[in-house]
This record gives structure tokens, sequence and C-alpha cells, in this order.
């Protein structure tokens, strides 16, 4: 669309905007005079919705009133509650309910899928990520392969040409068919936490694929964000957090993806607990083992209630905006950011983020020259909340649920101001 650079035009978006409400479902940090935040880091820990307390407080008088009950006659049993999870968690990631549950934490859940789906071999045990992945998922490739007997240099590198930024498929394929044969595991970011560059999980998965190897994703940055088609992607599993842009709060539970191809395949290595062993005989305490079907099957511990409870509170948000029109909106949204950007006029901050839309989710990525790290500490003094990531950029990435036009339009015109002293 056409934008302008106005306040009149960001709060005439605004106006237009049938998702507007939902920004007054959450809390909105302020200063000491009242006044909102501009809260730009949905990527790093998302806004507390409104109903999180009152969601926690139902299963804390549940626990209070009942005791031990509450697993089967609270308001919402204990029991059977990450299955109403599932159900919402599916639409919002393009999966089938069956191939999503919620469950512990990211990366101990990378690691328990990875127990079955990095299953290496003396000719086949490499595995290939992108150059800058998130530290976590670096850290527990490593360990993996140290686990397995294999050393750090059996980590392959998908990296950007020289002299760029942003990573390129190409690149990817002739890393494939140059040693596709020796990797056992392609696992990828799937929207890259420093560039916001989303990937092509359907492309990935069928060159990985041609070449035997599992491919998986981290969705930690585009669970909430971008709509990745999980189950029609093809890839063999994914994981990713809650707490960025599903609100769940911080150190919040994570979910995880198994592809339905894999749901009845009791061959699978696993780890194994008593809450993923079939639903109907789990509390026979003496019958041996028997793995239940799906993303279930993942399973080790009871949840956690008082955790998904905030989830709940995101998710019923998500099911009733739905993602096509959650999507519709960030790309509009992050569309003005961008245009603000450019018109700023500063050789100071450049974007690296992909500029087409379809290469990104609402994270942009600010690159600031000479790694100035001051230009961000002055935009927290005012209130304007972005993360540094070393060694040069400032994260911005306006949420659709909650940031609104005109929280875009005073960001970048509170930057313009600070950049007339660089």
């Amino acid at each position: 669309m056409q934008y302008k650079n106005t306040l009149e035009f960001a709060k005439k978006l605004d106006s237009e905007d049938q998702l507007a409400s939902y920004r007054y479902q959450f809390h909105i940090p302020q200063d000491k005079q009242g006044n909102d935040w501009l809260y730009f880091t949905g990527n790093s820990l998302g806004l507390q919705p409104k109903k999180a307390k009152e969601y926690i407080n139902v299963e804390l008088q549940d626990w209070a009133e009942k005791g031990v009950e509450g697993h089967f006659d609270g308001e919402n049993p204990w029991v059977t509650y990450p299955e109403s999870l599932s159900k919402m968690m599916a639409k919002v990631v393009g999966a089938k309910p069956l191939e999503v549950i919620i469950m512990d934490t990211l990366t101990a859940n990378l690691h328990f899928l990875m127990v079955s789906f990095y299953r290496p071999t003396k000719k086949r045990y490499k595995i290939l990520i992108e150059s800058d992945a998130f530290p976590s998922d670096r850290y527990a490739v490593q360990s993996q392969l140290k686990f397995h007997g294999f050393s750090e240099e059996d980590l392959i590198y998908w990296s950007p040409p020289k002299g760029k930024d942003l990573l390129e498929i190409n690149d990817l394929e002739n890393i494939l068919e140059e040693q596709g044969h020796e990797i056992a595991l392609v696992l990828i970011g799937g929207v890259n936490y420093y560039t916001g560059q989303r990937f092509d999980f359907k492309k990935i998965a069928e060159l990985g694929h041609a070449k035997g190897c599992v491919v998986g994703i981290d969705l930690a940055h585009g669970a909430g964000n971008i709509q990745p088609d999980l189950h029609e992607s093809g890839v063999d599993f994914a994981a990713w957090c809650t707490y960025k842009y599903l609100n769940s709060g911080p150190g919040s539970l994570s979910g995880i993806f198994v592809h339905e191809k894999h749901a009845h395949n009791t061959e699978l290595p696993r780890f194994a607990g008593w809450w993923n062993h079939n639903k109907e005989t789990r509390f026979n305490m003496r019958l041996p083992f028997d793995v239940m079907a799906g993303a279930e099957g993942w399973q080790l511990s009871n949840p956690p209630i008082l955790a998904m409870a905030p989830i709940k509170a995101s998710l019923e948000m998500f099911e009733e905006v739905g993602m096509d029109a959650l999507r519709e909106k960030s790309i509009k949204l992050t569309g003005f950011m961008e245009f603000l950007f450019q018109e700023l006029g500063s050789d100071a901050v450049s974007i690296i983020t992909p500029i087409n839309p379809t290469e990104r989710g609402c994270q942009l990525s600010i690159q600031v020259k000479n790694a100035d790290k001051s230009l961000h500490q002055k935009l927290m003094d005012k209130h304007i909340i972005t993360d540094w990531r070393e060694p040069n950029v400032i994260r911005c990435a306006p949420a659709p649920m909650y940031n609104s036009f005109e929280d875009v339009y005073k960001m970048v015109s509170i930057l313009k101001e600070i950049l007339k002293d660089y």
C-alpha cells in the first residue's frame, strides 16, 4: 500500500484496524507519568494478557478447594488440560492436533526430539545448521555430536555469501549436493533471530529429504509471527517457545511438532515417562510402556498447569483473530515501520532484514553504524523498548496483536530526533 509519513495517517490506519481492540487485552508497561511504553520486543518476551492472572487464579482456586481432585473434577481438569491447547496451537503453526503438544522448554525439547531424529551412523553423522544460529541451538547440536562420539568439526554451517548478511537457498543446495550423504540432520531456525530472515521450510525439507537427511525447525521466532504451515512443509519435527509472540510469560513452556508420517512409528527411539504412556491405561501403574501416537508420545511428565494457564489466555485470542488476519496486519504494520525507516535519510542505520514480506515476519533488524550501542540505550531512555544483539543490531518487532501504527510512527519519530546528533 502507499504509506504516508504523518501521525494523521498512522491514526487513520489504526481507526481502520479490525484488530485494534486486542491491544487493550494486554498489560502495556507505563512510565511514571502513566504513558504507555513503546514496546517492540515481542520477539524476546511478549506482553502479559490481562486474562493470564484470572486463568492462573482459576487453577489456584481449584487446587485450594479440590486438592488432587482438580486433576479430574476441576473447572479445567488438569489431566486433559494440554489437549485443548494443542488444538488451538495447531492452528497457529499450521499443523494437525495430533502433531502438536505443549511441554517442557525449548532447548530441552530439541534434545528430546534429537533422541529420536538424530540417529548417526559411521557414514551419516554430520549436522547442518545456519552459521549464525541462535547460540542455544548451536550448543545443543555441538553437545549431541560429542555425546555420540563425534566432534564439533562435524557441524556444517550454512553461511551467507561473503560480504552479505542473508542466507541464500542455492548455497544450502550446494552443501547438500556435496555433503548430503554424510549429513544426518538439518536443523534450521525458521526465522533467524539476528537478521529476521524467514526461510522456506518446504524447500528446505525437499532438499534435505532428497539427500536422505532428517529436517527439523527451531520455530522460536516464527510461532505466532509467521504462518509456517508445518504439516504441509513436510519437515520432520519442530520446536518453539511460547513466551515471545505467544505471550505466555518469561521462560514459559515450549511447543513441539512431529509430522504425522512419524505419528505411529513406535520403533522410533525416545525417552519415556508416564505421560507419553497410553492415556487410557496410564494410571494402571504396572503395565509395560505403551507409547501414545503423535506428538503426545514425546511427553515425559505431567503438565505444569500454572504455566499453561497464561498460554490458554493468549491462545484464545489467536483462536478468535486467526492467523490469516494477524498476518495481514503484520505485513502492513511492519511495512509501515520499514517505510518510515527508509524516510529517515540517515546512513547511521540500515535494515538488514529482507524487504520481501514473504521472507520475514514482523521483526526488522536495524544495523547500526560503527556498532554504536549508545543508540539503543538512548531509545531505552525514552521508554522505547527494543533489544540489542551483538555486534551491531537493534531488533524491532511491531507485534500485530498489541502494537499500533501510532506506536510505530512515534518510535521512528523519536529515533529521527536522536539521529540528529549522529
